[in-house]
C-alpha cells in the first residue's frame, strides 16, 4: 500500500522557484576578469537564467544533450547551472587546469554540443577546436566587446547577445526526478577520465543534507565564499544549497587563489563561511600574517580534497577565531560524505580534544553509509585503531560511471563503492583518511599512514608543505621518504625534521630521509600529484 502524498518530483528548477518567491532580495557577487564587483539580486539572477533556458532551447537542444562549460566561479556560470540542467540538459563542468588532451577526451567522450567558455580559456579553446568536431558553437561568457577580432572560433556567440531579446518567462519541463542534471569527470590521473552523471533527485538530496545543521550549517544568515570551484564537482553542492535556504553568495572569479583577494572580499562583503582546499587557505593565512591582519566576520570554514595540517586548524583558531570544519567526499559522491560535527555531550570538550577532532574528516551524513574491510573484503570494526578500504553507498553515491558500463571494476559485488581509501573510524562515528590505497606503504608488511606523517610534518615552522612516498628497501619492501617545502625565512635541516617527529608518530613510521625541493607538484584539482613524485624519486634507496 502506497501513502496518500503528492508525488512531486525533484528538480532543480524548485529552487529557482523558492528562492526567486522567497528570497529575491539577496545578494550574489562576483569578481569580474577585469577585477572590478558584479552585484546583483536572486531576482535579477534567475530573470536572466529563464533568458538563458529560451536562448538554449532556440539551439534545438533535447532533454539529455551535454552542453559543456569552461568557467570560473562567477554569475554566469551560476546563471548557467540552473538553467542548462532546469531545462532539461546536462551541464558539463569541465576543469581549465587539465591537460589539452584531457579536455579533448572529456567533450568528446560526452558528446557535447555547445561549449560555454570564459574569455580568457579562448586561446586554450582555439588549439583544441579541431579535434572536438562534435561542437556545434561556442558561448562566449562575456559581451560582444570580448570577443577578439582575430578570434578562430567559428559560430561563436556572447552570452548576453545570446539572452538579450529573449523573454523572461520560462516554463520549466516537469522531468523525471532521475534525469541526468550535470556531468563531472575524475581528474584522471590514472588513466582516462572517468564522467560522474548525476541526476535532479541525487543533486536535491545532496543540498538539503549538506544545509543540515550537523553538516554546513547553512543559512539564510549566512554569506558564503565558495572558492572550491564551480568547475569540479558542484562545487561541493553550494549552488544549490546556498540558493535553497537564501544565503548571500561571493564568487572571486579567476581570483580563487589570490590572498588578497579572498581576504578583501570576505572582509568587504562580510563572509560567515568559505569552501575551499588547504591551497587557497594557505594563501590566505600567509597574506592575513604578512600584513597583520585578522578576518573578522568569517566563523568558520569547510576544508576538503586534501588533508588538513593541524597547524592550518590552530592558526584558524588562534589568529582568527575562525573554526575549521574538515569535510570529505569525492567527485563519485557529489561529493560531501563526512564533515566534522560536534556531537551532544562535547559542549565542553577541551581546545586540545577538540583539535585532535578537526584532524579527522567527519561523521558520515544520513545518507551516506560507511564500511572499511580488510584485503579479504571482511568488515572491520570502528574501534579507532583497525584501518582499512573504505567503502561507501547512499542516493548521492554514482552507481557506475558515464558509459562504462561497469568496467571500471569499482563497486563491490553486494552494492558498494570502492572509494579507493584506505581509513579508520573511531567508536563515536569519526572517520580519518590514512591513506589512497595506491599510496598506502607497506613496511614488513604493515601499513604506514603517508597522511599522518605530512600532517606531522606541516606542524614544523620551518615546512611549509609535505609529502610522503614509498621507497624502495631490501629489508622492509617500502619505506617513507618524506619530501618537503621550506617555509619562507626558515632554514630547517633533515635533522631538525627526524628529531620533531620523535614521540610523535610510531618510531617505526618516522621516515627514513627527508629530502627539500622548491615545488611540490599538484593535480588540477589541488590534489599533491604522488604520481609525480614517485616518477621523481623512483631510483631513490632507503637507507638500511
Amino acid at each position: 500500500m502506497h501513502g496518500l502524498m503528492m508525488d512531486n518530483p525533484l528538480l532543480i528548477s524548485s529552487i529557482v522557484e523558492h528562492a526567486d518567491i522567497n528570497f529575491p532580495d539577496r545578494e550574489i557577487v562576483s569578481v569580474t576578469n577585469d577585477g572590478s564587483l558584479h552585484r546583483y539580486t536572486y531576482k535579477d539572477c534567475f530573470i536572466r537564467v529563464r533568458k538563458l533556458a529560451n536562448a538554449l532551447e532556440k539551439l534545438g537542444l533535447k532533454e539529455g544533450d551535454r552542453i559543456a562549460t569552461m568557467a570560473w566561479n562567477d554569475n554566469r556560470h551560476l546563471e548557467a547551472y540552473y538553467a542548462i540542467g532546469g531545462a532539461g540538459y546536462v551541464c558539463h563542468t569541465i576543469n581549465p587546469r587539465l591537460f589539452p588532451e584531457q579536455i579533448i577526451y572529456m567533450i568528446n567522450h560526452a558528446e557535447d554540443r555547445w561549449l560555454m567558455i570564459d574569455p580568457l580559456f579562448v586561446p586554450l579553446i582555439e588549439k583544441i577546436s579541431p579535434e572536438i568536431p562534435n561542437i556545434e558553437g561556442y558561448i562566449l561568457m562575456g559581451d560582444d566587446n570580448d570577443i577578439a577580432e582575430n578570434c578562430k572560433l567559428e559560430n561563436l556567440v556572447s552570452y548576453e547577445s545570446l539572452i538579450r531579446e529573449e523573454s523572461d518567462n520560462f516554463e520549466w519541463p516537469n522531468l523525471d526526478e532521475k534525469a541526468a542534471v550535470g556531468l563531472c569527470y575524475t581528474s584522471g590521473t590514472t588513466g582516462d577520465p572517468k564522467g560522474v552523471l548525476y541526476n535532479h533527485r541525487s543533486t536535491i538530496l545532496h543540498a538539503m543534507a549538506l544545509i543540515a545543521p550537523d553538516a554546513m550549517n547553512l543559512s539564510n544568515k549566512d554569506c558564503v565564499l565558495p572558492v572550491v570551484p564551480l568547475f569540479h564537482v558542484n562545487s561541493w553542492g553550494s549552488p544549490y544549497g546556498a540558493m535553497m535556504v537564501g544565503a548571500k553568495i561571493v564568487y572571486p572569479g579567476s581570483k580563487m587563489a589570490d590572498g588578497e583577494t579572498l581576504y578583501s572580499l570576505t572582509e568587504q562583503e562580510g563572509v560567515t563561511l568559505a569552501l575551499g582546499v588547504p591551497t587557497v587557505w594557505l594563501a590566505l593565512l600567509q597574506y592575513a600574517d604578512q600584513n597583520d591582519k585578522k578576518l573578522n566576520s568569517l566563523q568558520r570554514t569547510i576544508i576538503g580534497g586534501a588533508a588538513v595540517p593541524e597547524s592550518m586548524i590552530r592558526d584558524f583558531h588562534s589568529k582568527h577565531d575562525v573554526f575549521v570544519q574538515q569535510a570529505w567526499g569525492m567527485t563519485e559522491m557529489s561529493p560531501l560524505g563526512t564533515v566534522i560535527s560536534l556531537k551532544y555531550g562535547m559542549e565542553n570538550i577541551s581546545h586540545e580534544d577538540l583539535v585532535e577532532l578537526q584532524v579527522k574528516q567527519g561523521r558520515g551524513m544520513f545518507g551516506v553509509e560507511m564500511r572499511i574491510v580488510n584485503d579479504e573484503q571482511e568488515i572491520l570494526p570502528w574501534d579507532g585503531e583497525a584501518f582499512g578500504a573504505l567503502q561507501v553507498k547512499g542516493p548521492w553515491v554514482c552507481s557506475d560511471y558515464y558509459k562504462l558500463d561497469g568496467a571500471a571494476g569499482s563497486h563491490t559485488d553486494d552494492g558498494w563503492f570502492d572509494t579507493g581509501d584506505v581509513a579508520k573510524i573511531d567508536p563515536l562515528g569519526y572517520m580519518q583518511i590514512t591513506d589512497r590505497t595506491k599510496d598506502v606503504i607497506k613496511s614488513g608488511g604493515e601499513w604506514i599512514s603517508s597522511i599522518e606523517i605530512e600532517n606531522t610534518a606541516m606542524g614544523h615552522p620551518g615546512v611549509a608543505e609535505a609529502a610522503v612516498i614509498g621507497i624502495e628497501s631490501e629489508k622492509w619492501t617500502e619505506r617513507p621518504l618524506l619530501i618537503a617545502v621550506k617555509a619562507e625565512g626558515h632554514d630547517v635541516s633533515k635533522a631538525d625534521l627526524l628529531k620533531f617527529f620523535v614521540d610523535k608518530i610510531a618510531k617505526w613510521w618516522i621516515p627514513d630521509d627527508v629530502v627539500f625541493i622548491e615545488e611540490i607538484p599538484h593535480t588540477a584539482t589541488g590534489k599533491i600529484k604522488k604520481t609525480a613524485l614517485r616518477d621523481q624519486f623512483s631510483d631513490y634507496k632507503a637507507s638500511e
